[in-house]
């Protein structure tokens, strides 16, 4: 069942309006009594079963003590309306096996509560004499236990209460043993307590809606809170002014990645990325000038990459990092290449450049292959080193990393 009502500002408004009510005002209307009936449906049934089983266990054992302990006259004449009950309990059992239309729930378990209460009843006619009485009152009890253990709506408690001091005033009339103003006195004091039971379970049945309303308010909440918190999360991993990841989650992706052993198993690149001369734009064009090319060279970079493969992120003031996993050298430098080509292409103003008129990116490539134990931060240096050669060597061009011929040399000389 689906309780969620923070989707629905209607309904998450009726909860909030109830809850404002007294307690003993609460009255469910429309989904909100829809979603209760669901919640309560499975644990109500399982209740009435399992009392309609019992009393039809106890009905059979006394019937079966009656033939054993009475006179076999008396214990014969309460047979035939004691065999009411087993039948009509199997009825209700499997009208309530599933969910079924309100009508039809109602309608079996009052019908079925007043041909036991009947049985109850005539088993006492049928005998006479002291038990008589004795069973008019034993089925009061049936009926009390009922009123108090099912959770069913109010009009349904009120049906059988009735139906049992309509039994209960019907049969004492009748009852040789007992005056007619005996009777309705008899009836009147049951009622007193037949319908302060009712209060009772009533106000059992308001305690477990309220329950039920704060339970949807908090799921409300918690939901509520949960997209708060996703919407920080997300703030706290995109870079503001861009839109685009930002340095920590880079290297939370980066960590994910590479996993515990810090080996990428499929092999990545690194693109390592620096707008030429970016602070002689923001001297000659401003800062507002500034941010706009910003924006413009993150929207250019993840325009030539695969969106659903790899990662760009803002890493500092004007360089972005670019993450591209299982690609060969060939692949990254390409890709590296498209991007710097875009940048010149799109013609952005940087006058106070000495590369160029417009905005230039320089771009360091690093590569770790799938057989390679290297950490993302040792590919980020390298990467770095790279970016270093290409500003070094005149800019606006993409350098790959090559490890150092006299640092290999070395190695080799010190094993």
């Amino acid at each position: 069942m689906h309780l969620d009502v923070q989707d629905d500002p209607a309904l998450s408004a009726e909860v909030d309006r109830l809850l404002a009510r007294r307690t003993r005002d609460i009255r469910l209307k429309g989904e909100i009594k829809r979603l209760f009936r669901a919640r309560v449906w499975s644990q109500t049934a399982k209740i009435i079963r399992a009392w309609m089983i019992w009393v039809a266990l106890l009905d059979l054992l006394t019937l079966a003590l009656n033939m054993l302990m009475l006179p076999t006259a008396i214990a014969q004449s309460m047979l035939l309306p004691g065999a009411i009950i087993p039948p009509v309990v199997i009825a209700v059992v499997l009208a309530w096996r599933k969910p079924r239309p309100p009508w039809f729930e109602g309608t079996s378990l009052i019908t079925g509560m007043f041909l036991i209460l009947l049985s109850v009843a005539l088993v006492g006619v049928a005998a006479g004499g002291e038990f008589y009485e004795r069973q008019l009152n034993v089925m009061l009890f049936v009926a009390i236990t009922a009123i108090i253990i099912f959770g069913i709506p109010l009009a349904w408690t009120v049906t059988i209460a009735a139906l049992a001091l309509g039994l209960y005033l019907v049969f004492q009339v009748r009852n040789p043993a007992i005056e007619h103003g005996s009777a309705v006195a008899g009836t009147l004091f049951f009622a007193s307590g037949i319908f302060a039971t009712v209060a009772a379970r009533r106000i059992i049945t308001i305690l477990a809606q309220k329950s039920f309303l704060f339970e949807l308010r908090d799921r409300r909440r918690v939901a509520e809170l949960a997209k708060a918190n996703d919407r920080l999360e997300l703030l706290a991993k995109t870079d503001p002014l861009t839109g685009i990841a930002n340095r920590r989650w880079m290297t939370e992706t980066l960590n994910h990645l590479w996993g515990n052993d810090k080996r990428c198993l499929d092999g990545a690149a690194m693109l390592m990325c620096d707008i030429d001369h970016f602070k002689k734009l923001n001297d000659h064009l401003g800062h507002s000038e500034g941010d706009r090319c910003l924006v413009e060279v993150a929207n250019i970079i993840q325009e030539n990459i695969r969106r659903d493969r790899d990662c760009v992120a803002r890493y500092g003031g004007e360089e972005f990092l670019v993450l591209l996993p299982g690609v060969t050298e060939e692949e990254a430098v390409s890709v590296a290449e498209r991007v710097r080509k875009s940048i010149e292409a799109a013609a952005l103003p940087n006058p106070g450049s000495r590369v160029s008129r417009s905005v230039t990116l320089s771009i360091g490539v690093a590569v770790q292959t799938a057989d390679e134990a290297i950490s993302p931060e040792q590919l980020q240096r390298q990467a770095d080193a790279a970016l270093y050669l290409a500003k070094q060597s005149g800019r606006n061009r993409v350098l790959l990393h090559r490890p150092d011929p006299a640092v290999h040399k070395h190695a080799r000389s010190t094993r």
